[in-house]
Parts: C-alpha cells; sequence; structure tokens
C-alpha cells in the first residue's frame, strides 16, 4: 500500500456558548471546521441566506409570474447528473403547483447533444413550442444556444451555479451566485439550491400579487422540496458551507421523518436503506450513485420521472431500473479502472508520472470518464484527466482536482495561451470537463502538466490525510459515535472527523472475503475496539499507525462502537 502522509488539522479557537449535552470532542471538532460559536449549529430555515442579494434575481421572477400568470408553455432544460435532475424535479414540481399550466421538461442525451443548453437542443426544443425555456444546472455557457432560443421567439430564463466564462448568454435573466457582481455570500450552492431561491422568491411575487387567492390554490409549501435539494447538493459535492448545511440537514430531515417523495423513498427500498437513519453520506453514496447511473447509461429522463413520481408504486419500477444500470455501471468502471491501472503500472515502469495525469482508451465509456478519473486521483494524488473518443471523432475528456489547483482555471491558463488548443471547456474548481480535437492530445498532456507544475510541488501530490488528531481511550465511545452520526452533515468543506493513533492488533482475520475484522487496543492497555477495514489484507504487524472513524455498527438489534480504518501503516518492522 502507498505511504501516506498524515497531518493533523491545527488547533482551532474554542468553540463557544456549547450545550451541556455536547461532547467536548465534539466541540473540538466544530471549531477545527471553523465553527465558533455554537449557535452557527443552529440548521434551521431561519438562518438561510436571504434570495434578494441573488443578481438577477428579480428579472428572473418577473419572467416567471408572466408566464404562470399567462399560462405560457415553460420548458425546463435539466442536465443529466443528480444536481441536473433533483433541479428538474424541483423545478416541475413547484411551478406545478403554483399554478403554472404547462410545464415539461427536456434533457439532453449526453451522447448525442452534449452539456447545456446548445444550438441542436434548442432545436428539439422548438419542436414543443415553449414560450420559455428554464435551464437548471446548466445555460451560462450556452451563449450560442440562447442565440439559438431567442431566434426562435423564446424567452430564456438560466439558473446556474457553473463558473462563467468571459461573455454571458444573451438571455432574459440570469441567476447564478458565481456571476460577477452578485452579492449573494454562499457562491456553493448546487444547481437545485438555485433554482429553489428562485422559486422561493416567485413564491413570494405570487403570494404579493394575489395570485393563490384568485386562482384558489392553496400556497405550496417549499420546504416539501428540501429532500431533492439535499439529495442533489451532496451528490454534486458541493462545498457544505452554513448555507448548504442548512438545506442538507432540513432535507435529510425530511426523509429521517418518513416525509421524502415517492421517488426518494424508492430509491431507498431499492438500495435497503433505512431512511429514519440515513446521512449526508448516504445521500453521496447509495442514492446518488443510483440516480446518476441513468445519466451515465442512458437517458437521465428515467431518473427524473423516478422522482416526479407520486406514489411507490409508480416510482419503483423505476428505481429497479435505475438500480439495474447501477449494477451495469459498475461492471463497466471495473473493466475501465483495470485497464487504468495497467496503464498507470507501464507510466511508473518508464518514470516518474507527471503532476498533471492524462489517460485515454478511445474506447472507454463516456458517461464513465468522471468516475474514473477521480478513482485515479484518489490513487496517484494529482491532477487528472481521462479522455475518450466520442461519435465524432473528438476527444471528450473529464477532469478531477486536489486541493491547490483550480482545475477549471488551469484549463482557462491553457485556453489563454494556446487558444486553438481547447475546442471547449467549464466546471468548478475540483471537476471540470473538455473537449479536444483528434490529434491533439499529446499538445495538451505537455501544456496540462505545465500548468499543474505552476500551482502544485511534490509535497502536493503525497496524498496527505487530514485527521483531527488523536482520541483519548476514555473518549471513545458510542455516546460520541452517536453525536458523530447525527452532528454535521459533514461532507465536502465540512469533513468527517478522522482521527490517528497507534494501536496494537489483538485479533485478526478476514469477513467477506476481501475486509479485515480486527480488535485494537492502544498500547498499554487492556480494553480492545472493534475495527474493520474495507479491502485490506491482515497486516503482518503487530503495532500500526491507524486513520479511522468512528460508527456505530447495528446487528440483531444491538448498538455497539466500531472503527472504520480508512488508512494503516506499520510502526515498525518490515513495510506491507
Amino acid at each position: 500500500m502507498l505511504k501516506r502522509r498524515i497531518e493533523r488539522r491545527p488547533a482551532a479557537a474554542v468553540l463557544t456558548g456549547c450545550p451541556s449535552h455536547l461532547h467536548p470532542v465534539m466541540a473540538r471538532l466544530y471549531a477545527a471546521r471553523g465553527v465558533r460559536d455554537a449557535a452557527e449549529l443552529e440548521l434551521g430555515l431561519g438562518r438561510l441566506q436571504p434570495a434578494h442579494s441573488l443578481a438577477g434575481l428579480e428579472a428572473a421572477t418577473t419572467v416567471l409570474v408572466e408566464a404562470v400568470e399567462q399560462r405560457q408553455r415553460i420548458l425546463v432544460i435539466g442536465d443529466f447528473d443528480a444536481d441536473g435532475a433533483t433541479s428538474t424535479a424541483v423545478a416541475i414540481r413547484a411551478l406545478r403547483a403554483m399554478g403554472a399550466a404547462h410545464v415539461d421538461f427536456l434533457v439532453p442525451d449526453r451522447f448525442r447533444f452534449g452539456y447545456g443548453l446548445t444550438p441542436a437542443i434548442v432545436e428539439v426544443a422548438a419542436g414543443r413550442r415553449p414560450d420559455l425555456l428554464v435551464t437548471v444546472d446548466n445555460g451560462i455557457s450556452s451563449v450560442a444556444g440562447v442565440a439559438a432560443a431567442r431566434a426562435h421567439g423564446m424567452r430564456v430564463l438560466i439558473t446556474d451555479h457553473h463558473l462563467p466564462g468571459a461573455e454571458l448568454p444573451d438571455a432574459d435573466a440570469v441567476v447564478n451566485p458565481n456571476q460577477h457582481g452578485c452579492a449573494f455570500p454562499s457562491k456553493s450552492l448546487a444547481g437545485v439550491g438555485v433554482i429553489f431561491y428562485v422559486l422561493t422568491a416567485l413564491r413570494a411575487r405570487l403570494r404579493a400579487a394575489g395570485w393563490f387567492t384568485a386562482q384558489g390554490i392553496e400556497e405550496p409549501n417549499l420546504a416539501h422540496y428540501l429532500d431533492l435539494v439535499a439529495l442533489g447538493t451532496v451528490a454534486d459535492v458541493a462545498t457544505l458551507d452554513a448555507n448548504n448545511r442548512v438545506l442538507v440537514a432540513q432535507g435529510l430531515a425530511r426523509i429521517r421523518a418518513g416525509r421524502a417523495c415517492a421517488g426518494l423513498n424508492a430509491l431507498l427500498r431499492i438500495a435497503g436503506r433505512d431512511g429514519a437513519r440515513l446521512s449526508a453520506m448516504d445521500l453521496g453514496f447509495v442514492l446518488g450513485p443510483r440516480l446518476n447511473a441513468a445519466g451515465r447509461l442512458d437517458d437521465m429522463s428515467l431518473g427524473i420521472r423516478c422522482l416526479l413520481a407520486d406514489t411507490l408504486d409508480d416510482a419503483l419500477p423505476l428505481a429497479r431500473e435505475l438500480d439495474r444500470l447501477n449494477v451495469e455501471r459498475r461492471a463497466i468502471e471495473a473493466e475501465m479502472q483495470s485497464e487504468a491501472a495497467g496503464e498507470l503500472e507501464r507510466m511508473q515502469l518508464s518514470g516518474a508520472l507527471p503532476f498533471g495525469l492524462c489517460l485515454f482508451e478511445p474506447h472507454w465509456h463516456e458517461g464513465v470518464i468522471g468516475l474514473l478519473a477521480s478513482r485515479v486521483k484518489e490513487r496517484v494524488h494529482r491532477p487528472v484527466v481521462v479522455f475518450t473518443r466520442a461519435e465524432n471523432g473528438e476527444l471528450k475528456g473529464s477532469a478531477r482536482s486536489v486541493s491547490g489547483l483550480h482545475v477549471r482555471d488551469a484549463l482557462e491558463a491553457i485556453a489563454t495561451r494556446e487558444p486553438d488548443l481547447l475546442v471547449r471547456f467549464g466546471g468548478h474548481a475540483m471537476a471540470a470537463g473538455l473537449t479536444l480535437r483528434d490529434g491533439e492530445l499529446e499538445r495538451f498532456r505537455r501544456a496540462f502538466d505545465e500548468e499543474v507544475r505552476r500551482h502544485l510541488d511534490v509535497r502536493d501530490l503525497d496524498g496527505a490525510l487530514m485527521t483531527d488528531g488523536s482520541l483519548a481511550p476514555e473518549d471513545a465511545e458510542l455516546e460520541l459515535a452517536e453525536q458523530i452520526r447525527a452532528g454535521g452533515p459533514w461532507g465536502q468543506g465540512f469533513p468527517e472527523p478522522r482521527f490517528d493513533d497507534v494501536f496494537e492488533i489483538a485479533q485478526q482475520r478476514i469477513v467477506g472475503e476481501r475486509h479485515l475484522k480486527m480488535r485494537l487496543r492502544w498500547p498499554g492497555e487492556a480494553r480492545t475496539v472493534d475495527a474493520i477495514a474495507f479491502n485490506r489484507a491482515p497486516s503482518a504487524n503487530p503495532q500500526v499507525r491507524t486513520v479511522y472513524r468512528l460508527d456505530v455498527n447495528e446487528y440483531r438489534g444491538e448498538r455497539t462502537l466500531q472503527f472504520v480504518v480508512d488508512y494503516m501503516e506499520p510502526c515498525s518492522g518490515s513495510a506491507e
């Protein structure tokens, strides 16, 4: 196993105003994540940032009010990932609940049309004769697509969260917290968060106009859609700043209380998960992949229809098909990972890996290259771009980055120096997509490695594991594990607590064919604790340094403390 550098988060200011029931270790964990006052741990909806500072919001709600009042045909243009699917479902459900008479959706087939509001997808949309196009989780770079829509006489409202380029599309309204001049303080909203905010503003405008009373419509409670907002936010790996933590916490509360929509409940049933004990991590690693599978291998319309289903009976067949696609996706990904591992081995035998790594196989599945880029990045601890060949002969790439390199900005820097190299690109700090012409891969490899070297050095590539330090034996109790599980929500930018300590291995055995079950004890202590390390062989060394998380193991109605070991290395003796 590759040896990792273990770093501990620096000591932080003391958390003030702690309630008496809060474990002292929890206070330390929160403080290390930037929480200074326990009042910040209150995650009620009243702590959400107000919508009024979102640039473009007034124009957006004006467009939507006219569309609703005049019974115009509204077509929501979604995206083919979980954020796009939940954004679309929230938009459709809320607009219909507010009295919009004609609302439908269209999601581009990623293999035929690519990402966003392209001129080609506008031609498809025109066949439905909409009056208004509303993009969710896309559109900020769709300059040509918006021009095509306006040429067809359609109005366009863009809601997005991706970083804008030098030119904004000429839409009727643009709402994006990351557009230049937007004062909204939470720049980490996912696409589903952006459309949720727009819809809350629309409801306020319609309420002020007396719309609901005049139409005899019960004013919708938009909190009913927070289960979908939470799912899209976590699945898109959005940074869990204070605002997103409120959205996710409130959505999780609805799910745990049994008030999730039928489609989400169907996904939970198919996955064999108890909604009452769902965590934010489950949204990202259990539900998100099943929803994403439709967009990766087939058509995300399947996932959206599941989220729009009104009953469990309607949703379950769709959820089963999503699960089947996810099984197929895992098989495809496993084969691609095996091929990538072989390529990495060949590259390492011929010399050191580049700082910015590019991999290419013409037959790799276009819908899975982003996942492969993430897996390879986790293995080699450096920015990775995985390419495949599209049907039109171009090379489609998916990039994943590490701390210290804003990959979308890196691509923009390359495009500035070599304007003819990238056909198109877009994305975030940690993930981006790009397209190259055939024959330009080697040129891009050189440019990408050079750009990465401008920002990172060797120490940045050693895959440091950040921990919350040591955990005293007396603190390693079920009560703390329960508080950690109930705390958070944990995720991107607000990481789940991990500790590092030296342990003696009292017992070890393989379970489930490839997982290591252990009993660990602190040196000099008699007490042992259950631990499990997934996909790990037995240790040849009796004493190991570990990075671990506290978990609650539930078996036959009994709840016990368990360590989940993410990393272990020998303290002495032969290397493993």
